[in-house]
C-alpha cells in the first residue's frame, strides 16, 4: 500500500453495494492485525477514529467489503501521512463537544457516541464509543454521552487543579436541545425515568458550576467528524478546525502560514 493512490476521505459517502463483496474475507488474521495498527494510530489521528471504530465492529467475522474499506483508510493515510497537530499559544480553558448517531448500528440499533475536549484551541482528548444499551430516542443517546463527556471533563479539571491551574466554568457544546433541557432540569419525569441514574451525573456538574451546556449548530459541530462519513470538503473544514494540518499549512517554525 506504500504506492497506493491517496484519497481525501477515510470512508466513502455511501458504502459499496456490490454483492460480490458480501463474502467472508479469507485472511481474517491480516484484517485484525491491520485494524489493531490503525487503533494505535488513532492516538494522534482523530480524523480516522470513526472509520476505525466501524472496522472494529467486524473483527470477529470480516467480510471482503470490510477489507476494502480498511484499504481505503490506508489510502487516506497515505495522502495525509505528514499531517500533525498544530500547537498554538493557548489559553488554559477547557471546552468540549459531544455528539451521537442514534441507532446507528443497523444490526443491534445501538448508538455510537463521541466527544472532543479542547484546551484553548488545541485538541486535548477525544473518544468514540458504542453505547452498551439501546437508546430509545436521539435525546437519550445524546444525553448519555454528555454525561460520559462530563466525567472526563471533571477528571481533567481536577488534574489541572493538582498543577495549581484552576479552571473557569467548562462549556460543553451539544446540538440536541432536548438533551440540554434534561441536563439542566433537576426534576425526573416520564421522559427520563428509563435513563440510568449514573447518567444524571452531569446534572450535579451543572449545579455546582463546573460545567455549562451550550447549544451549537450542526454546521459548527466539530464532533461531526466522529459521527458519519463526510464529503472531502467537510472533512477538510473540520480537520483544519481540529488543528490537524499538513506541511503546506504550517511555517517551518511550526506556526501557521
Amino acid at each position: 500500500m506504500s504506492n497506493c493512490k491517496p484519497l481525501q476521505t477515510p470512508l466513502p459517502s455511501k458504502y459499496p453495494s456490490d454483492p460480490n463483496l458480501q463474502v467472508s474475507f479469507i485472511q481474517p488474521e491480516l484484517f485484525r492485525q491491520l485494524v489493531g495498527s490503525l487503533q494505535y494510530i488513532t492516538s494522534t489521528r482523530p480524523d480516522i477514529a470513526f472509520a476505525v471504530n466501524k472496522l472494529c465492529q467486524h473483527m470477529h467475522n470480516p467480510l471482503l467489503i470490510h477489507f476494502q474499506l480498511l484499504k481505503r483508510v490506508l489510502q487516506y493515510l497515505q495522502g495525509t501521512i505528514n499531517y500533525t497537530f498544530f500547537l498554538p499559544k493557548i489559553e488554559l480553558t477547557l471546552t468540549a463537544y459531544s455528539d451521537s448517531d442514534w441507532a446507528g448500528d443497523h444490526l443491534d440499533r445501538k448508538s455510537t457516541t463521541r466527544y472532543y475536549l479542547f484546551l484553548g484551541a488545541t485538541l486535548l482528548a477525544w473518544s468514540v464509543k458504542q453505547q452498551t444499551t439501546v437508546a430509545r430516542s436521539s435525546t437519550e443517546a445524546e444525553y448519555r454521552f454528555m454525561a460520559a463527556a462530563a466525567t472526563d471533563i471533571i477528571w481533567t479539571r481536577r488534574l489541572f487543579e493538582d498543577f495549581l491551574l484552576p479552571q473557569q466554568l467548562t462549556i460543553l457544546f451539544c446540538d440536541n436541545v432536548s438533551a440540554m433541557s434534561i441536563a439542566c432540569n433537576p426534576i425526573f419525569n416520564a421522559r427520563t425515568k428509563n435513563i440510568e441514574i449514573d447518567h444524571h451525573f452531569i446534572r450535579d456538574c451543572i449545579q455546582v458550576n463546573h460545567i455549562a451546556v451550550h447549544h451549537v449548530s450542526t454546521v459548527d459541530q466539530l464532533a461531526d467528524i466522529f459521527t458519519k462519513p463526510l464529503s472531502s470538503t467537510r472533512m477538510l473544514e473540520l480537520r483544519n478546525k481540529l488543528q490537524l494540518l499538513g506541511p503546506s499549512s504550517r511555517q517551518p517554525c511550526g506556526k501557521r502560514c
